[in-house]
């Protein structure tokens, strides 16, 4: 990301294609650490371009950050590489599905810096335990082993383009039937159950290093924790800090999300986020931004800056598209199709 010493605590969404005068008001205050686009931010690579630059100019050390995994979950679809879904690279050859995965994350990550988009939230590290499609097809895979194998590719991939990785959703969201945005899920199993399956993913990156932020679930563990894992300092202090040794950012899922609203309102769910060990805490709702504003003392929304994150390359973008590296993957990417 561009240098500088960002201090803001919460990552706003933004309503259209261009800012606001309101926006630009708010993107100037110290509270706001960076942005997250969504489809309806994105018409085009150039209106893309104008944004983020017409962004960085108010603020040059602002984190600009948009969910660009693949699959179902791409936010930046025309004009982009349309990429697979994690899940999809355990189908390929199995002597190709490391190399894939890990230039998808180079293109990936490529095409995003190219436009000034500093942040791709990902990847998932769920294992699909086949209960549902809530995560389904975002996770690489049905076993920590396979995901484990294939997203420290596709975070290597990410890495060599210039950019920082968030995983998520700590410490699984992948044995739950409800989905957070909706409800909040509950999960019954025990500590010593999780620890076998769910979080031996994010033990492993941890353990690899390399793992600039990680995003905790809007889910409860009732036999962990009475508080959701992104509210609770036993989950997010005493286990991601402790217990794995984890150093870096910890990012709220959004606090928008119905996963959060047994916490109370905006203020409150920001108040409890923090408390419990979060850094940055995303709050996709102007009304929600205002409430956290208000309702909390601006030294708490002050952060944790300078982010300790990679401080990012910015290609050009025919120059990107023009390289054999780029082409060789697109094409790769295509016979690879026609024979998993």
């Amino acid at each position: 990301m561009p240098e500088g010493q960002n201090r803001g605590v919460l990552l706003v969404d933004l309503e259209g294609t261009q800012l606001t005068t309101e926006e630009e008001s708010l993107l100037l205050l110290e509270s706001i650490a960076g942005v997250v686009l969504f489809s309806r931010n994105y018409q085009s690579r150039g209106q893309l371009i104008s944004l983020t630059s017409e962004i960085r100019k108010l603020r040059p050390d602002i984190l600009i950050c948009v969910d660009q995994e693949g699959g179902r979950v791409q936010r930046f679809i025309k004009g982009f590489t349309r990429l697979p879904p994690a899940m999809a690279y355990s189908q390929y050859d199995q002597y190709l599905q490391q190399e894939i995965a890990l230039e998808s994350g180079w293109l990936m990550a490529s095409e995003l810096l190219a436009c000034g988009v500093d942040l791709c939230l990902g990847p998932v590290l769920d294992i699909d335990h086949g209960r549902t499609d809530i995560v389904g097809n975002r996770a690489f895979g049905h076993s920590h082993e396979q995901v484990v194998k294939l997203a420290a590719a596709w975070i290597d991939g990410v890495h060599d383009a210039g950019m920082s990785v968030v995983i998520k959703h700590f410490p699984g969201h992948g044995n739950v039937d409800d989905d957070s945005h909706l409800s909040l899920p509950v999960d019954q199993r025990s500590l010593e159950l999780i620890e076998q399956t769910d979080l031996q993913t994010f033990k492993a990156m941890i353990d690899r290093g390399g793992v600039e932020a990680v995003m905790p679930a809007h889910i409860l563990f009732p036999a962990i924790d009475e508080a959701p894992v992104g509210f609770s300092s036993k989950w997010l202090q005493t286990i991601l800090r402790g217990r794995l040794r984890y150093d870096g950012l910890i990012m709220s899922d959004c606090l928008s999300m119905e996963g959060a609203a047994a916490l109370g309102g905006y203020s409150e769910r920001a108040q409890a986020a923090l408390e419990a060990g979060c850094d940055l805490l995303i709050v996709c709702d102007r009304q929600g931004v205002l409430d956290v504003l208000n309702g909390l003392e601006p030294l708490k929304l002050k952060g944790p800056g300078p982010f300790h994150l990679m401080p990012g390359r910015y290609p050009d973008w025919e120059q990107l598209v023009s390289s054999s590296r780029y082409q060789d993957i697109q094409q790769l990417l295509i016979n690879s199709a026609h024979h998993c």
